[in-house]
């Protein structure tokens, strides 16, 4: 039987898994989140979300995004950020399988079904612990 990690440990696998961003990706990103607080009126959630989606981009990929928006919140953040995710962020990164939702679609080779809605994922929005 596995060993139960501490909160610490948790932690500690998790931060293994995660890439910090190069000093050009950081300046690519400031960029990017400059730019659209200028540019942006409205709604100041969207902004806040729109903001929050860039940043887990880098760290979880453009597919486990597109699992859990809707293909319209995913092409309005998109548009708000003026990026286009697909060439922006990497497909999937080693945090990506912590996604519910992402992890159950690579199981059953079923990714663009599972973002269409064609087949249903229990807790496709949340996150594992590691």
């Amino acid at each position: 039987m596995a060993k139960q990690m501490t909160e610490e440990e948790r932690i500690r696998y998790n931060l293994t898994r995660l890439k910090p961003l190069s000093v050009e990706k950081l300046k690519q990103l400031q960029e990017i989140e400059l730019r659209t607080i200028a540019k942006f009126y409205g709604n100041l959630d969207e902004l806040e979300s729109a903001l929050g989606f860039l940043r887990l981009g880098f760290q979880y990929g453009w597919k486990p995004l597109a699992i859990v928006h809707s293909k319209k919140t995913f092409k309005k953040y998109e548009q708000i950020l003026g990026i286009d995710a697909h060439e922006l962020f990497p497909e999937e990164t080693p945090t990506s399988d912590r996604s519910i939702g992402y992890s159950f679609a690579k199981k059953v080779s079923k990714f663009w079904q599972v973002v269409n809605g064609e087949e249903k994922a229990e807790h496709k929005r949340e996150l594992s612990s590691t």
